[in-house]
C-alpha cells in the first residue's frame, strides 16, 4: 500500500522549501497546485495550497483558509537524528513545542509546529 499524506498549505513556494529544507530532500513532483516529496519507499508528503482543495471540493469543506494556523495534522517521523531534524525545523521557521523528550509510548520525540500550524514531530524508538 502507498500512502500520500497532504499537508494544505497557505503558500505552496514557502512550505515546499521549508520541508525541503528539513528534510534534506528533493521534491518528486513541483508544480503549481501540489509538491510530491518522498519520505520512504511507499510514502509520500504532498504539499497543496489551501486554494486549490477548496477549489477541488468547493462548498462541501470548511474553508482552510478560515482555520490557518490552528493544528489540523500531524506529521510524525521516525529518524535516525531527530535533533538535527527538529534544528533544521526551528532555524527554517518552526516553532518548539517540546524539546527531544523520552515519551511514555516508549519513543524519544521533538516537536514543532511549520508556518501553517501543522504539527512535526521527530522521533526515534528507545533503545
Amino acid at each position: 500500500m502507498n500512502s500520500h499524506f497532504i499537508l494544505y498549505v497557505q503558500d505552496q513556494i514557502r512550505s515546499t522549501e521549508f520541508y525541503q529544507k528539513v528534510l534534506c530532500v528533493e521534491p518528486r513532483l513541483n508544480v503549481p497546485g501540489m509538491t510530491e516529496i518522498e519520505l520512504g519507499s511507499e510514502s509520500v508528503l504532498g504539499i497543496m495550497p489551501e486554494k486549490s482543495i477548496k477549489r477541488l471540493l468547493g462548498n462541501s469543506i470548511t474553508d482552510p483558509e478560515q482555520t490557518n494556523g490552528i493544528s489540523r495534522a500531524e506529521l510524525y517521523l521516525y529518524v535516525e537524528n531527530p535533533e538535527e531534524y527538529h534544528k533544521r525545523a526551528l532555524e527554517f521557521g518552526a516553532r518548539e513545542l517540546s524539546s527531544l523528550q523520552a515519551r511514555d509510548w516508549g519513543d524519544q520525540a521533538a516537536y514543532s509546529m511549520d508556518m501553517d500550524g501543522h504539527i512535526l514531530a521527530f522521533a526515534r524508538r528507545e533503545q
